[in-house]
């Protein structure tokens, strides 16, 4: 197993499991090909893809820059595209492959102050369930996890009055573990779902539900 980092030092524990360390930056083509090169060489082609990687710059829309919101479509969207255009192509040749994408609660029912997240957000689904369509015949499955709040270094930095107000809009008035979305994207990921394609699987709490 492969994992990507943008900057900084990889986390040691990955690598004491045995997890190769990659750097990548998903804004950058030619970051993202090297990346898979490595991954590649050192383990064979990939067979497994999950994006998770994801920034906010909240602001209320009058205020929002353009940069600010292209920005956080290009890390959060455009970047799952980059990605699974470049693992698609090996899967499809092995008419095999799982595709995971993290996508947010927020894509399903909306946030003030975060238009450009939930856009990018929103977008991740309909980008899957297209592409689920479109490779299901090859035996690929694509699929969305929505999580909801969740104790990430994303909502650290909140206020204790931000982080309770969140809290109480959730049926289980509690953030999720990132634990418990990882099993969401490992179950995906594994051959107990080989029947399910195009779904979105909420980790929230119950926050979206009717969404």
């Amino acid at each position: 197993m492969a994992f990507t980092y943008r900057t900084g030092e990889p986390p040691a524990d990955l690598i004491e499991l045995g997890c190769l360390p990659v750097a990548c930056d998903v804004i950058d083509p030619e970051s993202v090909e090297s990346a898979f090169k490595q991954v590649e060489t050192a383990l064979g082609p990939v067979e497994t893809l999950v994006h998770c990687a994801g920034i906010t710059r909240d602001k209320p829309l009058a205020l929002m820059s353009e940069e600010d919101f292209g920005a956080v479509l290009e890390t959060n969207l455009v970047a799952a595209y980059r990605l699974a255009k470049r693992a698609s192509r090996k899967m499809i040749r092995a008419r095999r492959g799982r595709i995971v994408l993290v996508s947010s609660a927020v894509a399903l029912r909306g946030e003030a102050g975060q238009t450009n997240y939930a856009a990018s957000k929103a977008g991740l689904i309909g980008f899957g369930r297209s592409l689920a369509r479109e490779l299901g015949s090859r035996g690929v499955t694509v699929n969305i996890v929505a999580p909801g709040l969740t104790e990430t270094d994303m909502t650290a930095v909140l206020s204790e009055e931000r982080l309770a107000a969140l809290t109480e809009q959730v049926p289980l008035q509690r953030a999720a573990q990132p634990e418990e979305v990882a099993a969401a994207v490992a179950f995906l990921a594994g051959d107990a779902a080989s029947y399910i394609t195009g779904a979105v699987v909420p980790v929230d709490g119950g926050i979206s539900m009717g969404h």
